[in-house]
């Protein structure tokens, strides 16, 4: 019978950003260097950590907004493997919050594990006065130890988060992240979990559904309508080649006349069009086919993007 709990490892992945940078100066939240130290030096430099086993693997080392494909693949395929292993109870993935909301969302469209997968990051650099990834990286492991835990979640500044809800809100201040209208998921306080909503769930579409190239996946991009949109910007894109396009529309998801003649023209050429709204909140409601409901712009160009893919697979 397998071991359960906390008693079986947790696989720390890290992946650069700002909770392993570093700047010349103690005070400085802004000047500095992304993805600097590795993902060991992280975990050996909380004590606190010794008391769970843990297994630490560097996956990337990168500044989160220089996220690639690339990186995405190889982070997807060394999640899985892990959480295949019978010795392995959870997985915490070190990041930066560039993209924090993007990886999350991928990672809960294709694993949707049965174990835990949390993400954290930091807003502040690991030579910070008061830096936040220390303790961010302690509440992530806390969370990933609680019995039951289950999907990809993520910590930040104590709150809790699905992975499939996260959007970053705040280009600075510590507490940058929410779900929109959905909200936090709990709170881990004093090293307790104090859980207010049901743990994510979602059916996964599996690893093997990233496995080509990454060269080779869909390009899809992502345009806003704003006073003035003409739609040129989405004639030229589909001129270069694109395989979707992704509309941050005004309010509802509406476009503006010019750019709706654009993404038509780009419907008519076999381009895939999805809907959503640049409002930080609500869902698009009743806007017809294509329509993302709740997602971000950068959360459906990954659904469209995995729903492109998935079309390529051959039949099975």
């Amino acid at each position: 019978m397998a071991m359960e709990g906390p008693a079986r490892k947790i696989v720390v992945l890290g992946t650069g950003g700002t909770i392993a940078g570093t700047a010349a100066r103690p005070e400085d939240h802004t000047g500095y260097r992304a993805a600097q130290l590795g993902v060991q030096a992280l975990v050996a430099a909380l004590p606190a950590l010794q008391r769970w086993p843990l297994e630490a693997e560097q996956v990337a080392q990168i500044d989160s907004a220089d996220m690639t494909h690339a990186v995405w693949q190889r982070l997807v395929q060394r999640a899985a493997a892990h959480m295949a292993r019978e010795d392995v109870g959870a997985i915490v993935v070190t990041h930066g919050t560039d993209t924090l909301e993007e990886t999350a969302y991928l990672l809960h469209r294709l694993l949707a594990p049965a174990k835990p997968l949390v993400l954290t990051a930091a807003m502040r650099p690991a030579t910070a006065l008061q830096a936040d990834g220390p303790q961010n990286l302690l509440d992530a492991v806390t969370l990933a130890a609680e019995p039951g835990a289950r999907g990809v979640l993520a910590v930040m500044a104590g709150q809790v988060w699905s992975g499939a809800e996260l959007r970053k809100r705040h280009p600075y201040r510590l507490d940058a992240f929410d779900a929109g209208d959905a909200g936090a998921l709990g709170a881990i306080e004093q090293g307790v979990l104090r859980r207010w909503r049901d743990w994510p769930a979602g059916t996964p579409l599996g690893a093997a559904l990233v496995e080509a190239d990454p060269a080779q996946w869909p390009r899809v991009e992502i345009v806003t309508s704003h006073a003035g949109s003409d739609g040129r910007l989405v004639d030229a894109v589909c001129a270069q080649g694109v395989d979707g396009l992704v509309v941050a529309g005004v309010g509802n998801g509406q476009v503006h006349a010019g750019l709706g003649a654009a993404l038509e023209r780009a419907r008519g050429q076999g381009v895939a069009v999805a809907v959503t709204t640049r409002c930080s909140g609500g869902v698009v409601v009743g806007a017809g086919a294509g329509a993302y409901g709740a997602l971000t712009p950068v959360q459906a160009r990954i659904e469209l993007m995995l729903g492109l893919l998935a079309q390529r697979r051959p039949a099975r």
